[in-house]
C-alpha cells in the first residue's frame, strides 16, 4: 500500500491482542549483567558464572563466558576493553557478609576469538561478615568526567559506592566507601543531564513466583549522593520512586542496566524472577526506557494484536481509501412502534466487503473511525524476519488479509 498523506499515525488503539513478553531463544538467566555489544554480538552474564550471547538483541542463548563464579555481575566497556566486576559471595542470607568485589579486563567478549583473555580479578571493595554491608551486585559507573565508580551491596546493610581507575579497574588510592542507600540491592548509577540516578531492587529474591522483586530508583547531583526520590524521600531510609514492578505472569524485576543504542534510544535490562510460562524460571528482560519528568519508567512492550491507528494530530483513523458499504438496518436510529422487538445489528465483516475493493495496493487515508474492516489493522510477528534490541519484527496487515501497509519514497 502507498502513504498519501503525511499525518502522523502513532496512536495504536488497542481492539483485541496477544502479549507476548519474554525474549526468544533460551534466555534463562539470573542477576544480569548490563548489556554489551561486542563485534555485533551482545552479551549478559549472570550469577555462577558464564552468561548469554544474541547476534540480534530478540534470540539470546548460552554461551558467554565468566571465570570467578560468584554472583550478580557487571560489564562495560571503556575505551578498547571491557571491565567485568563481579561478587565472590551469593549474599547473607547464609548468616555472614563476608564477600567481595573483583574486577578484571578482557579485549574481547568472544570467547571464540584468540584475544579472548581475562586478566587477574583484583579485589576492590569487601565486607566482613558481621559488617552492617554485604559486598556483593556489583554496578559500574563511568561518569561524563571520565571517573568510574561501583556500588554494591544488598537490603542485610548499607548499599555503598567506591571510585575505581578507569585505567586500571583497581580502586582509587586512599577512597572511602560511602553509603548511600538501604532496603535495596542490585544498585546500579546512571548519568542524565546532569543527575546521577541510583537504579535499586527492593523486595525479596530468589523465591520463584513468591519473589516481590520490583525497581526503584532516586537521584543526586553527585555519585556520592544524597540520593531522594520523585517525592522527596531519601535512599539512605529507603525511599526509591517505582520503575517496574511485576507484570502478569512475569514476577520480580530485578537488576538493572541501560544499553544506549543511539542518542534519544535507551533500553534498560533486567531479569524477571519468574516467567510462569517458563516453569518460573528467571529470564532475560528487555524494554525500552522512557523519561518523564525526569524519572527513567519501563515503558510498555510492544503487542501483536488488532488495533485502530489513530493520528494523534488529527484523531482521525487510518483505513484504506476503499468505497463505504452500507450495514443494512431495519432501525435508523429509532423505532416507531416499542413494542417490536429490538433486533441487534451485526457487525460489518471482511467477508461483506473484500469483494468491493480494488486487486492489488490500495492507498490509505485519514477518515472517522467507523469500526469497519478497512480500518482493523493487526500487528503480526514476523517470526523468520529476527529481531531487534528487546523486540521481534513485526508487519501490519488488515486483519484477515495479507495486505500489509508499506511506505514509498513520497511517505
Amino acid at each position: 500500500m502507498k502513504t498519501r498523506n503525511k499525518s502522523l499515525f502513532v496512536a495504536f488503539l488497542l481492539l483485541t491482542t496477544n502479549v507476548v513478553y519474554g525474549q526468544g531463544g533460551q534466555p534463562f538467566i539470573h542477576d544480569p549483567s548490563t548489556i554489551v555489544k561486542c563485534d555485533g554480538k551482545y552479551y549478559t552474564f549472570g550469577t555462577g558464572g558464564g552468561g548469554l550471547i544474541s547476534e540480534d538483541g530478540w534470540h539470546w542463548n548460552s554461551g558467554a563466558v565468566r571465570p570467578g563464579g560468584g554472583a550478580a555481575p557487571d560489564a562495560m566497556k571503556i575505551g578498547n576493553r571491557y571491565l567485568v566486576a563481579y561478587s565472590t559471595t551469593g549474599g547473607g542470607m547464609g548468616g555472614g557478609h563476608a564477600s567481595s568485589i573483583m574486577t578484571m579486563w578482557n579485549k574481547t567478549l568472544d570467547p571464540n576469538s584468540p584475544d579472548f583473555k581475562y586478566t587477574e580479578a583484583v579485589e576492590v571493595a569487601s565486607s566482613m561478615i558481621d559488617e552492617d554491608c554485604n559486598a556483593i551486585d556489583a554496578g559500574l559507573l563511568l561518569g561524563p568526567d571520565g571517573r568510574l565508580w561501583c556500588s554494591y551491596g544488598t537490603y542485610f546493610g548499607h548499599i555503598r559506592v567506591v571510585e575505581l581507575d578507569p585505567v586500571t579497574g583497581f580502586r582509587k588510592e586512599g577512597n572511602e566507601a560511602v553509603d548511600i542507600a538501604r532496603n535495596c540491592e542490585a544498585s546500579i548509577m546512571i548519568y542524565r543531564d546532569g543527575w546521577y540516578y541510583l537504579l535499586g531492587t527492593h523486595g525479596t529474591c530468589c523465591d520463584g513466583v513468591n519473589s516481590t522483586y520490583n525497581i526503584v530508583v532516586g537521584r543526586a547531583k553527585t555519585p556520592t549522593g544524597p540520593f531522594f526520590d520523585n517525592v522527596g524521600r531519601s535512599m539512605i531510609q529507603g525511599g526509591g520512586k517505582s520503575v517496574i514492578t511485576t507484570e502478569g505472569r512475569l514476577v520480580g524485576p530485578g537488576h538493572f542496566g541501560r544499553y544506549i543504542e543511539e542518542e534519544g534510544v535507551e533500553k534498560m535490562s533486567f531479569h524477571w524472577e519468574a516467567d510462569m510460562d517458563q516453569g518460573g524460571r528467571s529470564v532475560l528482560g528487555i524494554r525500552s526506557i522512557v523519561w518523564k519528568n525526569g524519572w527513567p519508567v519501563a515503558a510498555d512492550p510492544f503487542e501483536s494484536g488488532t488495533y485502530e491507528i489513530e493520528s494523534q494530530r488529527s484523531g482521525y483513523a487510518l483505513e484504506l481509501a476503499t468505497d463505504f458499504v452500507r450495514i443494512t438496518s431495519a432501525g435508523r436510529g429509532m423505532s416507531r412502534n416499542n413494542t417490536e422487538p429490538i433486533p441487534p445489528v451485526k457487525e460489518q465483516t471482511l467477508a461483506d466487503v473484500e469483494s468491493t475493493w480494488p486487486a492489488g495496493n490500495i492507498e490509505v487515508r485519514n477518515g472517522y473511525y467507523m469500526a469497519r474492516p478497512n480500518q482493523r489493522w493487526s500487528v503480526i510477528p514476523v517470526e523468520e524476519a529476527g529481531g531487534y534490541l528487546g523486540g521481534q519484527y513485526y508487519k501490519i496487515v488488515i486483519d484477515g488479509t495479507n495486505r500489509a501497509l508499506t511506505a514509498n519514497t513520497d511517505a
